[in-house]
């Protein structure tokens, strides 16, 4: 009878189509953030394309809920569902956020640590990306999907290190009349480890999913 049911009942077969656009834009985001790391004239023209690309992104994440919505068999449990897609999310809010730091303050000059995090939140963002198509079949790939999220962690913990050493340089090159200027850089940091970690809670959510499904 279960299974009758299951044949008639509405079912929705594109969340993976949905997770692997979610990583695309996260992709794109996180290469229009580490642009606007190089500072320079082009800045608020750059903050401006990653504020369209997290409203795209946030698109993309309502279609998601809404095929939760629309559909009777999903791929895993859809707590699970909701929790990675918010997760992406998540992220490109981070970036989105991080931009909007920048345009605040008027910034045009980044610190080498700063650019150095954004390079890693690429390395993260296309590590999402290259594990999100292996979750379609997560018992063929469940090894390489927690060497993934291994991965994750360490770049993730490369990422502290860079905060924790660029805050300091910052503190030490910044002179006692320009406090603010700390202030400011320190936030910036801020902003770009949080990145980090929001792609650090997507990893975890990929890692509870494979437990559960292998």
């Amino acid at each position: 009878m279960f299974k009758l049911i299951k044949a008639i009942m509405p079912r929705s077969d594109n969340f993976f189509d949905l997770f692997e656009a979610q990583a695309k834009k996260a992709q794109e985001a996180a290469q229009t953030l580490r642009a606007i790391l190089d500072g320079g004239d082009g800045t608020a023209d750059k903050c401006a394309r990653l504020s369209t690309q997290e409203e795209e992104a946030d698109q993309i994440s309502y279609e998601v809920m809404q095929s939760i919505r629309r559909s009777f068999i999903t791929p895993f449990d859809r707590s699970d569902i909701k929790a990675l897609s918010s997760a992406i999310d998540d992220a490109i809010d981070q970036m989105n956020k991080t931009g909007k730091t920048v345009m605040l303050y008027d910034v045009l000059a980044f610190q080498p640590n700063m650019r150095a995090m954004g390079d890693r939140i690429i390395l993260l963002a296309n590590i999402v990306a290259d594990a999100l198509p292996l979750m379609r079949d997560i018992g063929t790939n469940s090894g390489r999907l927690h060497q993934m999220v291994g991965e994750i962690s360490r770049i993730e913990e490369q990422s502290d290190q860079m905060y924790d050493t660029g805050l300091k340089d910052l503190f030490k090159a910044t002179p006692k009349d320009q406090a603010l200027d700390f202030v400011i850089g320190a936030e910036l940091y801020d902003r770009l480890e949080k990145v980090c970690d929001r792609f650090e809670d997507v990893a975890h959510v990929m890692g509870d999913i494979v437990i559960e499904h292998v």
